[in-house]
């Protein structure tokens, strides 16, 4: 089951507590103090993990505490301290503190690593309170809570392109053409319910990572359809690829209403790099190869780096698209301002 948010209960461990003990030595009152200081209590980390894709391990178990710290002992033999707790985590993750709306952090690289609850520290044993008009204190300190916190994990893919478009318009069946990834297809809307990430392969030992996103409709950035829930998927990628099946009725309609629901969820991600893909082009005549004497659909896009036609059902054009947007992920590697070379 896919799950990209969840909320959670973390607690560090408690501190142990000091020990009140005295050793025997003659001519020392009482034979002198010798409690040693209580463990620190365990912190709790999020770790990111590479081979998780979902926050489904957190969907029945919420609350998560750290080991506490041991207590002191005699003989100044100080408290073992509590074994810290991680919590395992894709990449792409966001800690949120679930009360104040405070971001903790993210979690992008493999073993990254965050702190979200610290163990309380360990109290004091007697014998820290040993001075020279005291000389067998029989004080100790109780060991400290731990930091204890509701958080939330909200996953966001990682992706460097992301199929954009309407329900049906063959994100679903592009991804698993062009990847190992096998999304559910199917003829009727909102097939796919999860986002699906796909690693593309190129010659040369080349790849990239695509996603992609159930299908948005008007008001998606307001929640209708699958809506924002989704959408925050491809805020992480690098560029977008805008589907429009060739048998929609009016493609620059369509376009400019994926425009609109990108643009009002988020200005940053109307500015990254984007190109159009007329999908489906096996549906129009001579579309399943070659040339066909057939004119090909066209819109107008001024700011598209390029416009593709494919159809992953035949195989036409998806090498080309592929390596247009090969070259458009290089090229922002090299640095901004650079233009792809080719085609581009």
């Amino acid at each position: 089951m896919f799950l990209d948010s969840v909320t959670i209960e973390v607690r560090g461990g408690r501190g142990g507590s000091g020990a009140e003990a005295f050793r025997r030595e003659k001519g020392v009152p009482r034979g002198g103090p010798a409690g040693g200081d209580g463990g620190k209590g365990g912190d709790v980390r999020l770790e990111a993990d590479p081979s998780l894709t979902t926050l489904a391990d957190y969907r029945y178990r919420r609350h998560h505490a750290a080991e506490r710290g041991r207590h002191g002992e005699g003989s100044n033999r100080t408290g073992r301290s509590g074994r810290d707790l991680v919590l395992r985590v894709p990449p792409g993750t966001i800690a949120v503190d679930d009360e104040t709306g405070e971001a903790l952090g993210e979690l992008l690289d493999p073993d990254d690593t965050l702190l979200v609850a610290r163990g309380g520290r360990g109290g004091r044993g007697n014998v820290r309170f040993t001075s020279a008009t005291r000389q067998a204190p029989r004080r100790w300190e109780p060991g400290g809570a731990g930091d204890q916190r509701r958080i939330r994990l909200e996953l966001k893919l990682l992706a460097d392109v992301g199929l954009v478009g309407e329900p049906n318009a063959g994100k679903s069946t592009l991804l698993a053409r062009i990847s190992a990834a096998r999304p559910r297809i199917a003829d009727y809307p909102f097939t796919t319910l999860t986002p699906n990430l796909g690693v593309v392969d190129l010659p040369d030992f080349r790849s990239f990572v695509v996603a992609d996103i159930p299908g948005i409709i008007e008001g998606a950035h307001k929640g209708k359809g699958l809506g924002h829930r989704f959408l925050r998927h491809i805020e992480r990628t690098r560029a977008l690829a805008m589907l429009l099946p060739v048998d929609v009725p009016d493609p620059a309609r369509t376009l400019a209403g994926l425009r609109s629901e990108i643009e009002r969820y988020s200005p940053r991600l109307a500015e990254l790099p984007w190109a159009v893909v007329f999908s489906k082009m096996d549906l129009v005549a001579g579309g399943g190869g070659g040339d066909g004497g057939s004119a090909l659909p066209a819109v107008a896009a001024p700011g598209a780096w390029a416009t593709y036609h494919v159809s992953a059902v035949t195989g036409r054009g998806v090498t080309e698209m592929l390596e247009g947007c090969w070259r458009q992920l290089a090229a922002q590697r090299e640095g901004p301002g650079r233009e792809p070379p080719g085609d581009l």
